[in-house]
């Protein structure tokens, strides 16, 4: 039996031969001829030199005896020590070990090799004069340039008469091509000439449209299934929804009948992460959300009425907006409405009433986008009337944790930044685009880029987060590029986003304690003060006072008062 032990270490750790370049020519020493050092100089005439013209060889002639040689292992399991002691008795192992590191021969054996042993380990910690040290740093110095977007691509309704990009979705094979839905949104838009086809582009051809999708009515969303690439899920101006299947042309493969169809037109669908891929759901602003299978698409399998009482009346419901499904929350939606209030479904509670699990109420106007972070699902954005805000499930029934300032004119849609997590886009209704990074800034924007002169009805990001698809109200959609400080991951940065999060959702919840405490002292002392009773015309006179008078601070601050005045 051989044994042996064999110790492997990298050719770079013997240390590297150095790597000469060129170098170009430099003088070290200028010595100027001295003609004095002439007179000096013998010269020899004639110069004779030997030299031998074979090489000189010698032969030498050895018989050595043979070795006899035998390869024999030993099994060390434990050795060292004397025949008298028994190495498994702990208790004789123990005093001889105490004896022996009493003598001077083990203090100085100890010492000998703790110097050779130090020698190693300092070579081991020696520089490495080819390590580059300095890569990371400038990684970071290059992504920490200046914010910008361009644009790379346009592209336009090829119809002369011009629709809304409504709505944006990309392929799921690595964003070869773009769906983009259009449709007219103006109430009674009774065109003529109006086309109700929407399109595919392959983002290597934008002049020319991949393939035309016709349905029977005007597609206001439109969504790729990510576990079949070829279907293609829309629904529809009139309520229907519809798919198609990419490989078999532009006709829809099945569509739901209009009487069980949604009554207004369908502002979000999305797709399930079912085992078949083919279960989908829908939301409109009749205040129905339907759930669908494409298999079977003769009625809706299940049924939600979005009535906040939970009395499961549709008179009583609100319309929605818009939807959001996250794949990482499979039982769980959230919806946008019309009234500006957000509803946070659970598809798995047993009744329908309790399908309605919290509402977050905040928005002025309504809600035209709810997206949950692709890093903390728990944390969602919504966009409305002037402002973007920033919620927890964590704190129901609550105030946003974050938002952003009043702007002037109205934001039509956000979203995420898929690699970012605390970047997210809106679009404003005077054609600009806004990058938000609340790492950095919380209330000014990180970019502001006027994309359009139009309203940007539709936003979508890639998966990379370097493109970005932005939709106008003339059908326009205009691709940008972001640069890689925003779209590229930066160290720590999801920690840090976590913490921010979780450090506003506490101040939150201490601020809605104190104003809860507030609210019960003010009852208390209304209920011990007598009970007086106000004249409506001075109540009327007050408030007429407070609104003028904020009203000419406003003017004032924006420099529009009159001098008369």
């Amino acid at each position: 039996m051989e044994i042996k032990l064999e110790f492997v270490r990298k050719r770079s750790e013997f240390g590297r031969p150095c790597s000469f370049s060129d170098y170009l020519a430099e003088v070290t020493v200028d010595i100027p001829p001295d003609p004095s050092l002439a007179d000096d100089f013998i010269p020899q005439d004639p110069v004779d030199f030997a030299f031998q013209e074979g090489p000189v060889m010698a032969a030498h002639e050895v018989n050595t005896e043979r070795a006899q040689v035998s390869i024999k292992g030993v099994n060390h399991v434990e050795g060292g020590w004397p025949q008298h002691i028994d190495p498994k008795n702990s208790e004789l192992t123990s005093r001889y070990r105490e004896e022996v590191e009493r003598e001077d021969v083990y203090t100085r054996s100890v010492q000998r090799l703790g110097s050779l042993v130090e020698h190693c380990i300092r070579q081991n910690n020696a520089i490495d004069i080819y390590e580059e040290y300095f890569e990371e740093e400038e990684e970071e110095d290059e992504e920490e340039e200046h914010p910008s977007a361009k644009t790379i691509c346009v592209i336009r309704d090829p119809n002369a008469t011009k629709r809304m990009a409504t709505h944006i979705s990309w392929h799921p094979d690595a964003n070869r091509a773009v769906a983009v839905a259009y449709c007219s949104l103006d109430f009674q838009d009774s065109r003529k000439d109006m086309s109700s086809d929407s399109y595919i582009w392959d983002l290597e051809k934008p002049y020319s449209p991949e393939l035309t999708l016709k349905p029977s009515s005007p597609l206001v969303t439109l969504e790729y299934n990510s576990k079949d690439w070829h279907h293609v899920l829309g629904g529809c101006y009139n309520g229907q929804i519809v798919y198609w299947d990419t490989r078999k042309g532009g006709l829809p493969m099945e569509m739901t009948p209009v009487e069980l169809s949604h009554r207004d037109p369908v502002y979000g669908a999305c797709w399930l992460p079912s085992r078949t891929g083919t279960e989908c759901f829908s939301g409109s602003t009749d205040g129905q959300v339907l759930w669908w299978d494409i298999r079977k698409m003769s009625q809706p399998s299940e049924k939600l009425i979005l009535d906040i009482t939970k009395e499961d009346e549709l008179k009583k419901a609100l319309g929605a907006s818009t939807l959001d499904f996250a794949p990482t929350m499979p039982t769980k939606f959230l919806v946008g409405t019309e009234q500006g209030t957000i509803i946070s479904c659970n598809r798995d509670a047993k009744t329908p009433p309790e399908k309605i699990a919290h509402i977050f109420s905040g928005h002025l106007g309504a809600v035209y986008s709810v997206t949950r972070n692709p890093f903390f699902p728990k944390v969602f954005l919504s966009v409305g009337d002037w402002t973007a805000r920033i919620w927890t499930e964590e704190l129901m029934d609550s105030s946003p944790i974050m938002e952003t300032k009043y702007h002037t004119p109205y934001l039509l849609d956000g979203c995420w930044s898929p690699v970012k997590p605390a970047v997210f886009f809106t679009a404003k209704s005077d054609g600009t685009l806004d990058i938000w990074d609340f790492l950095f800034h919380q209330k000014e924007p990180s970019l502001s880029l006027k994309v359009s002169n139009d309203p940007l009805l539709s936003l979508r990001s890639q998966d990379n987060g370097r493109i970005l698809g932005c939709g106008t109200r003339l059908g326009i959609v205009s691709l940008l590029e972001i640069s890689p400080g925003l779209c590229t991951m930066r160290k720590n940065e999801k920690t840090l986003t976590s913490t921010m999060f979780e450090r506003e959702a506490r101040r939150e919840k201490v601020l809605q304690d104190k104003h809860r405490e507030r609210l019960v002292r003010e009852q208390d002392q209304a209920r011990a003060r007598p009970e007086e009773q106000e004249d409506p015309q001075e109540v009327f006179e007050k408030a007429r006072e407070e609104f003028f008078s904020v009203i000419k601070a406003e003017r004032r601050r924006r420099g529009q008062e009159d001098p008369e005045e």
